[in-house]
């Protein structure tokens, strides 16, 4: 058992970087048992701002996209030991960014051109945000990009997941939650980043609420848990935010897990537009932020079933 921490350390937005690599000087070293505070910047490293347009999604730099804070040297972790995390409090922005990026997210082949909404939300209360004036969605802030360094040397994407975290985009590694990293190298060297306001299980066209936020979290370690990959642990119930009024649900049903999200998502792009008069890439990037992927069944052989869940308190 470790008790709560005294030390409490800022590590400012500046001492980012793009990628994993085990070479990174650390931003900070600290003892097992420290409350950190994080100044993360958004998904596109301030490349979109409030003020943006659609033009500005064209010409993002993607060398600089996910930018992660850190990282931290934790004084004792060795390899075979996990680092936890305990996710104290975020503090949101009050903007956000959402955006349809060529080439990326479930039904890329489906939506070619980008397109952008940018979100202003109450940073203080964390009412829905406004979509649209048919549409506000519930907020549940989180960071998307949470990891520790690979063993393996040299530079790696940030933008597939991996076995020590990174990319995982989990929705409910919001605030109370308890992750647990393996860790593969002295220090752990923990960085974090990619902070959203709201996003749904899946994030299927490829971007949530992307929003700068500062998260405040403790680091501890659990010598000798040799995990193969992460877990988390939550503080109670995690989808209340969305449950009040029900859902649609949509499924895609054949032999390929994949091919059956495309057709389920595809399915409630199709039903928001014809029930709500919604454009097809609005009504894609709003279940992106607030629709969850689900896997129904998957023991039936040959055919497997993946449900959409679009709650309904949406359009409430």
């Amino acid at each position: 058992m470790s008790s709560k921490p005294h030390h409490h350390h800022t590590i400012h937005g500046a001492h980012h970087h793009f990628g994993w690599d085990r070479s990174f000087p650390p931003a900070a070293t600290v003892a097992p048992g420290t409350t950190l505070e994080f100044d993360c910047l958004d998904s596109s490293a301030g490349q979109l701002t409030p003020s943006s347009t659609v033009a500005d999604v064209a010409t993002l730099d993607f060398g600089r996209i996910n930018p992660t804070t850190g990282p931290i040297f934790v004084d004792g972790a060795q390899p075979g030991d996990a680092l936890k995390i305990t996710l104290d409090q975020y503090a949101p922005s009050g903007f956000g960014w959402t955006a349809n990026i060529p080439g990326f997210g479930l039904l890329a082949d489906q939506f070619k051109d980008p397109a952008l909404h940018v979100w202003n939300y109450q940073a203080d209360t964390l009412a829905p945000a406004l979509f649209s004036t048919l549409a506000k969605v519930p907020l549940k802030p989180f960071a998307g990009t949470i990891g520790v360094a690979l063993a393996e040397p040299g530079l790696h994407s940030v933008v597939p997941p991996r076995r020590v975290g990174g990319n995982l985009d989990i929705r409910d590694l919001s605030t109370g939650a308890t992750l647990y990293l393996p860790v593969e190298v002295a220090g752990a060297l923990f960085s974090i980043g990619d902070t959203h306001a709201a996003q749904g299980d899946g994030e299927v066209c490829g971007t949530a609420i992307e929003s700068p936020m500062k998260v405040t979290l403790t680091l501890e370690l659990v010598k000798g848990a040799n995990l193969k990959m992460p877990r988390f642990t939550t503080p109670g119930p995690v989808t209340r935010h969305l449950d009040a009024k029900g859902y649609e649900v949509t499924t895609g049903i054949g032999p390929d897990l994949m091919v059956g999200a495309r057709i389920a998502v595809a399915e409630m792009v199709e039903l928001l537009c014809r029930t709500r008069g919604m454009a097809p890439v609005d009504a894609y990037m709003l279940c992106s932020v607030c629709g969850d992927l689900r896997i129904s069944e998957i023991v039936d052989q040959p055919n497997w079933v993946v449900s959409f869940y679009f709650p309904r308190i949406v359009f409430e």
